[in-house]
């Protein structure tokens, strides 16, 4: 249980600093070296579940996604690097987080990540923004003041969400983490009739699903091993056609896929006239929000449509299944102006552009803080060097032969 009031992190307390604005909150400076008391009727459990148990608490939230999946972690970080949360009020489960943990060896700093969490939107219930509140304060609790990690949440919150939510993080001790840019996605609303969606699209965009529905496709779906591979497939051949930079390892979601439970399982939906396949997605649609994971279109799938046609039958089974939006899943107008136009074109006047709130850092550890820092300044240099064209890359990384 975690209902203590404040305690010192004892031998952490050498790396109290002084506080900045940033960290001050309404009844005085933030020390962030100190855990917080829950408000009363609340209490946190830390590590209490295991893996059955875990899935069936996910299925009370609306916000539920994939990245809070324990498979997804095991694949991703291993089942000995993950950590479980519960936030109770008078007895009840009211959010929950996955934090996937890393930690540099023979030290006792590192990082705990919770992505697309914590989970605090129950089922058939009034979502309270206080419940959000003791949520990230158990949060920071456990992994920052008490594990002396730096605790980085990537909530689901929007730049709608800022009045209300910046507040909160600030006033509990977290800041942006500041070395990358905000993601930026499409929500496509899918609380209107299937008749009214269709009607949202443009005008050449009706007209090209009509021609893709009268090509005669025949769509193949399911959640089977042998249909990721098949997708796999025309996807490998898209990755080398274009030269896409591929910063998700679909392996890696392959190897998730095979843990994950029945009800949790990715949809998986090909398309293709008699033996050729010439489009294919992946989608996770676990809570009330759908996410678009990967997508893959032939040369002959351009011709047909295919994909456009794809995607409104998957629409239509979301829609079956009582899923009110479809995240795109990412958008840059700039590096990536074709998906960005498919992906607008797709959603029609049915969606929505908006950015993430960003992800939040708090750490009551100086020596975690300025390690992963450190990592993360690596990381975005790495990544920046895998975007460059080839090209660029050679001219830039070899070293001129000698005369």
């Amino acid at each position: 249980m975690n209902s203590s009031p404040e305690i010192s992190t004892g031998s952490r307390g050498m790396w109290r600093q002084p506080c900045s604005d940033r960290y001050a909150w309404k009844e005085g400076p933030f020390d962030r070296t100190k855990m917080r008391e829950l408000s009363p009727g609340y209490v946190s459990e830390i590590d209490t579940v295991d893996e059955r148990t875990w899935c069936e608490i996910l299925e009370h939230f609306d916000d539920a996604n994939i990245y809070q999946t324990w498979s997804y972690a095991a694949v991703r970080g291993g089942r000995q690097n993950t950590s479980h949360l519960l936030l109770k009020e008078n007895g009840d489960i009211v959010a929950v987080a996955q934090a996937r943990i890393a930690k540099l060896p023979f030290i006792d700093v590192g990082i705990a990540y919770i992505r697309w969490g914590p989970l605090w939107r129950l089922r058939n219930a009034e979502t309270k923004e206080e419940t959000f509140r003791q949520a990230i304060r158990a949060l920071r609790n456990e992994y920052a003041c008490r594990r002396g990690l730096i605790l980085r949440l990537f909530p689901i919150l929007f730049d709608d969400d800022a009045p209300r939510f910046l507040p909160i993080l600030k006033e509990e001790g977290f800041s942006r983490s500041g070395k990358e840019q905000r993601h930026r996605t499409i929500l496509m609303d899918l609380s209107r009739p299937l008749e009214d969606l269709r009607e949202g699209l443009s005008p050449q965009k009706r007209r090209e699903l009509r021609r893709a529905e009268r090509n005669g496709l025949e769509i193949v779906e399911g959640i089977g091993d042998e249909l990721f591979e098949k997708f796999i497939k025309i996807y490998r051949d898209m990755v080398s056609r274009k030269k896409f930079v591929e910063f998700n390892d679909i392996n890696e979601f392959r190897s998730i896929q095979g843990l994950l439970p029945e009800k949790f399982k990715m949809k998986i939906m090909l398309c293709g006239s008699g033996d050729e396949l010439c489009a294919g997605l992946v989608c996770s649609a676990i809570g009330k929000t759908a996410i678009y994971l990967f997508g893959a279109t032939s040369n002959t799938g351009m011709k047909s449509r295919g994909s456009y046609f794809l995607h409104w039958k998957l629409i239509e089974w979301l829609k079956h299944n009582r899923c009110s939006v479809y995240d795109l899943n990412g958008i840059n107008p700039v590096t990536n102006p074709g998906t960005y136009t498919f992906k607008n074109d797709l959603a029609g006047k049915n969606g929505k552009e908006v950015f993430f709130l960003g992800r939040f850092d708090s750490y009551a550890n100086v020596l975690s803080y300025w390690c992963v820092e450190c990592g993360d300044t690596l990381r975005a240099i790495y990544r920046t060097l895998r975007g460059l064209p080839k090209t660029v890359r050679g001219v830039e990384l070899r070293p001129k032969a000698a005369n």
